[in-house]
């Protein structure tokens, strides 16, 4: 099948599920009200509640959510053909993925702000809160550790990225001061600021960069560290001294990239060189249920909801931001998701070269070849449309590690977020305050990072897939619960959210299963507490539903006249 045809399949899916589907869930089901105050605007302090533009806020958010999963995700899952992981990506952030983001940042935003672990004490229980904390701690520290090591890779793979990733900091806080001072807009000065990346691109080729091995002997390791002092201080400073600023300059280019990349799809048109369908590749888990744990970002993701609960929620300057910010970005994520699999199918210049690189499960797995992948079949997209390969190589690559770098960023300033409320649960009041708690953050992820000269979060990284899953049940859950609360239709919550339980638990089953043959202690233990941290947090829900027995969960939306006066098309005058 033609790339072109597909992608252009992808475009007016989401087109229309972002016209009607969104609005009629912002509007009908979750009651977005215009006229709340957000928390943003009740609990500013110009340092993490900054009340910010709705084009400029879903930069940042666009960005947080996107960074290198949704590339990653996909370029392992082709290996079962390219059919399956593109259904899933376009169903999946349609009927799920989205609609868990729009649902985490409405909840957050009617709970003064708080973390979407924070709410489920309200409206599951205060053991709830605990557990929840507890896994996502667990699922940051990996995505701290594992992000470092991406972006540490491509810069070794591709020292000529460097530059240009170096000099988006001063510019991105050039920006972000003119912004603050309200001289003009925002717009214009990102473009300059792009271009101003994009000259950077170029001069990297002339002036490539290399870490020379301070660390135990590792360069790798040597960055990994660079990265995690990095983090340190961006998270902790206000938003919109770089954060804010960075973000926005990085969706303008990752809009320019996406779209150079689907112009080079319409313009090459190249054929779908990998299977349709493969169903057994040599020493790959089976399709059914791992396709759903392996694509995360780009379908639905439990990460995401920490990000919505965490820092988009204290910018959000209007509920009437919310399906543009959470159902929107999800979408947005879902093309880049889409290309990432056509990068890593028709980007390969013939079927026997696609074959070679995904010969088996293990072949496919290595971290250059997920990311290698998507950036030489990229590359090849933007040749078609008189880009120099050297150049596109660079600029793709580029896209790639901004992406990482905000996703670390947020990631940081979360987890944050998470061990000060976890302090201040346990009355460690002076591990709470901004600047220690961004220091566990960081320590705790230098420390699983020293193991195997940087690569340590891939030690846990076979988790990760099962937490994320688990995460975003947990939070469509909560999500759920408020509905009740409310008296308000449940099902669009409860379908994805039973769905998600039963693959991510299937697959955590038969991943135990693997870790004990294979005699990996250390992932069984942690892949046991896990799973039975599932299983009681379900427990303590089901608990706090019978509180709601007089009102029909399932309850359908023509039966729920509270929820709208008119009549009974749900779609009217959308």
């Amino acid at each position: 099948m033609n790339s072109a045809l597909i992608a252009l399949t992808a475009f007016l899916a989401y087109l229309l599920a972002y016209r009607f589907y969104g609005a009629f869930l912002s509007r009908r089901i979750f009651g977005v009200d215009p006229d709340r105050r957000p928390p943003a605007h009740l609990y500013r302090d110009g340092v993490d509640f900054v009340p910010t533009g709705r084009h400029i806020l879903f930069g940042h958010h666009f960005t947080s959510i996107a960074g290198a999963a949704p590339i990653v995700g996909p370029a392992i899952a082709v290996i079962w053909g390219w059919l399956p992981a593109l259904v899933w990506v376009i169903a999946g952030s349609i009927f799920m993925g989205a609609v868990h983001d729009l649902g985490a940042l409405l909840v957050s935003a009617r709970h003064r702000g708080r973390s979407i672990g924070e709410v489920s004490r309200t409206l599951i229980g205060p053991r709830a809160r605990g557990l929840f904390l507890l896994l996502i701690f667990f699922a940051l520290l990996i995505v701290i550790a594992v992000f470092c090591l991406v972006i540490a890779v491509l810069f070794k793979s591709y020292p000529s990225t460097v530059l240009p990733v170096l000099v988006s900091i001063p510019v991105a806080v050039a920006l972000g001061r003119r912004i603050k001072g309200r001289r003009g807009g925002a717009l214009a000065p990102s473009l300059v600021a792009v271009a101003i990346l994009y000259a950077s691109v170029a001069a990297g080729l002339y002036l490539p960069v290399t870490m020379p091995p301070l660390i135990m002997g590792s360069d790798i390791l040597t960055w990994v560290v660079v990265l995690l002092v990095y983090a340190y201080v961006a998270s902790t400073l206000p938003v919109w001294v770089l954060l804010q600023p960075r973000d926005y300059i990085n969706s303008h280019q990752l809009f320019i990239g996406l779209a150079l990349l689907y112009l080079g799809v319409f313009v090459v048109r190249p054929d779908m060189v990998a299977p349709a369908v493969n169903p057994a590749p040599t020493g790959a888990p089976l399709l059914f249920p791992f396709l759903f744990i392996t694509v995360a970002c780009g379908a639905i993701s439990g990460f995401h909801s920490l990000v919505c609960s965490g820092t988009t929620v204290k910018q959000l300057d209007s509920e009437a931001d919310i399906q543009f910010i959470g159902y929107g970005s999800m979408l947005g994520e879902g093309l880049l998701a889409v290309m990432a699999i056509l990068a890593c199918t028709a980007g390969f210049a013939s079927t026997e070269a696609w074959s070679a690189h995904y010969a088996s499960w293990s072949a496919a797995q290595g971290l250059g070849a997920k990311v290698g992948a998507f950036v030489e079949g990229g590359a090849r997209f933007l040749a078609g449309v008189g880009i120099g390969r050297e150049f596109a190589t660079a600029l793709v690559a580029v896209l790639v590690i901004s992406f990482a770098a905000t996703t670390l960023d947020s990631a940081t300033r979360i987890q944050r977020y998470v061990v000060s409320e976890i302090a201040e649960d346990y009355g460690f009041d002076a591990l709470s305050g901004r600047h220690s708690a961004t220091m566990i953050a960081v320590v705790s992820a230098f420390m699983l990072s020293m193991i195997n000269g940087g690569k340590g979060g891939l030690i846990l990284w076979p988790l990760f897939g099962s937490v994320n899953q688990l995460l975003a049940v947990l939070s469509l859950l909560t999500v759920t619960m408020y509905l009740v609360r409310e008296r308000r239709p449940a099902i669009y919550t409860i379908v994805p959210m039973v769905f998600m339980m039963c693959v991510t638990a299937w697959a955590m089953a038969v991943n135990l299963r693997d870790f004990v043959s294979n005699g990996r202690w250390l992932l069984v233990t942690l892949g046991v507490g896990i799973f039975l941290l599932e299983v009681w947090l379900v427990a303590e829900a089901a608990a706090a539903l019978r509180t709601f027995r007089s009102e029909p969960v399932l309850l359908s939306f023509l039966e729920k006249k509270k929820v709208s006066k008119e009549k009974t098309d749900d779609f009217a005058g959308l």
